[in-house]
């Protein structure tokens, strides 16, 4: 019997959209596009798309189909972004995926009291150090809560204390231009400047038009600076299935694929090939409560599919996991994160947000849950792993070496292997004695315990000079 000889290597793929179905949703998006188009105020935005193509009337921009796929195509595929310190460490191409924290929110749960309290300043410096920390995320993200800063810097107090406290890529969200062009300046003063940071972006602006299909100025304003800096965008919107989006999940992501894909439009309109990312949180409206949810399971199946839309098109993708709609670490947060992780790693789903902080659909951070989610994380992506096939992997002349009845607890390829199993320091497997004469720790005082061991991490300090440079800065904003 002829051996195998190279090492064969298969990555654990998910699928929830045929290559038909894609076809179809994307001839529907067009059609969306074409026929019904999207409503936008911004004067420049529409003298830019009217002079270039677009159909407009008033406030409303009908896209032909060539504008949208001649958008696809001068936007790159792939974008590498990198840590402050210009380690590129964010590979966005094809299916890959790499997960991310929230890392702000209405509330935020004590790990030590667990007391429910505003999110404040301070807690950025708590999350954001706690994700430097966690070696499963590669990236961080804020939108801009911090109920003891005056809301018109909030933003960007936020920002600040996120790139000082982690060294990783950081997606932000914040109010206007004068925000993004004061978190971009921060970026420059820690990258090293502007050629550094073309070489490997540290920060991603995030942009939402509105569901259904409308741009407020403010955020068309950000877009097309972005496109002018070469600041790396995500144009994402949130339809909620029954409520800002149709019922149908085709639908929801027909809609979904059009709100991102007008944004491109304008976005390659104003600076053809600047870093775009195409995606939306696509979820629905639970109609017993009317919450938003984090939770659904139909969140995670239109992701997945809106992800096999991005790989179509070749755009790198925002996605969505590891959050929930549970209000403490318990079972039902652990199996929401659970099954959304794996079907974002399994699907492919690129810059993969809210995983680990967002509970309650989305209004608290909770460092406990950060850890549990990190350590879901480095699970699943034991399991991408997949099974190598080698001649000494499938062990056939050790098999017959150690043949019927014997055993491999002393074999060289034991001791040489056994490492590469997962072994985890939150999830044990002790017998149930052993377990007792350890003290008979609980799931929830494991995590506790590891959680607050994690936070006692800060990353390398910044020097006097650049933290007086902040503090310049700080003070001058409007």
């Amino acid at each position: 019997m002829g051996m195998i000889t190279d090492e064969l290597y298969f990555k654990p793929k998910l699928r929830v959209v045929s290559d038909e179905q894609i076809t179809r949703l994307h001839g529907a998006t067009l059609e969306v596009l074409e026929r019904t188009g999207f409503k936008i105020t911004h004067p420049p935005a529409l003298e830019v798309l009217a002079g270039s193509g677009a159909r407009v009337q008033g406030d409303r921009v009908r896209l032909p189909s060539w504008m949208v796929e001649d958008a696809i195509r001068t936007a790159p595929p792939r974008l590498v972004l990198g840590t402050r310190t210009g380690k590129r460490n964010v590979f966005l191409e094809g299916d890959k995926s790499f997960f991310g924290p929230s890392l702000d929110c209405i509330d935020y749960m004590d790990p030590e009291t667990h007391e429910r309290t505003r999110f404040v300043s301070e807690h950025v410096e708590v999350t954001a150090a706690l994700c430097d920390a966690l070696p499963n995320f590669q990236w961080c993200m804020t939108i801009g809560m911090a109920d003891d800063m005056p809301a018109n810097i909030a933003d960007r107090v936020v920002a600040r204390n996120t790139m000082q406290y982690c060294e990783k890529p950081l997606v932000f969200c914040c109010k206007d231009t004068n925000s993004v062009k004061d978190i971009y300046e921060m970026a420059l003063l820690l990258c090293g400047g502007r050629e550094q940071f073309e070489r490997s972006p540290c920060i991603v602006h995030y942009s939402e038009p509105i569901s259904p299909l409308v741009y407020y100025d403010l955020a068309v304003d950000k877009i097309m600076y972005c496109a002018e800096q070469r600041i790396p965008l995500i144009n994402f919107p949130a339809p909620q299935a029954c409520g800002s989006a149709p019922a149908s999940f085709a639908g929801t992501i027909v809609q979904a694929g059009a709100e991102s894909l007008s944004g491109l439009v304008l976005h390659q309109l104003v600076n053809p090939g600047a870093p775009f990312i195409y995606g939306a949180f696509t979820t629905i409206m639970d109609m017993r409560t009317t919450i938003f949810s984090y939770g659904a399971i139909e969140m995670s199946l239109m992701t997945a599919a809106m992800a096999q839309m991005a790989q179509y098109y070749r755009l790198p993708f925002f996605g969505t996991a590891g959050a929930t709609d549970a209000k403490f670490c318990d079972a039902q947060a652990g199996t929401e994160a659970a099954y959304q992780i794996f079907s974002a790693a399994t699907v492919g789903s690129g810059l993969v947000h809210d995983c680990s902080s967002w509970m309650d659909h989305g209004s608290m951070v909770s460092p406990e849950f950060m850890v549990l989610a990190n350590e879901i994380v480095d699970i699943v992506k034991h399991y991408m792993e997949g099974i190598p096939v080698t001649d000494e992997t499938m062990a056939v002349d050790l098999i017959d070496s150690v043949g019927p009845g014997g055993h491999y607890l002393t074999e060289a390829s034991t001791l040489k292997n056994f490492r590469n199993m997962k072994y985890s320091d939150l999830f044990e497997r002790m017998g149930y004695e052993k377990w007792k004469k350890e003290g008979a720790r609980s799931f929830e005082q494991r995590l506790q315990e590891m959680t607050l061991e994690k936070m006692k991490h800060r990353p390398p300090a910044l020097s006097d000079e650049i933290i007086s440079e902040l503090d310049r800065m700080q003070t001058e904003w409007k």
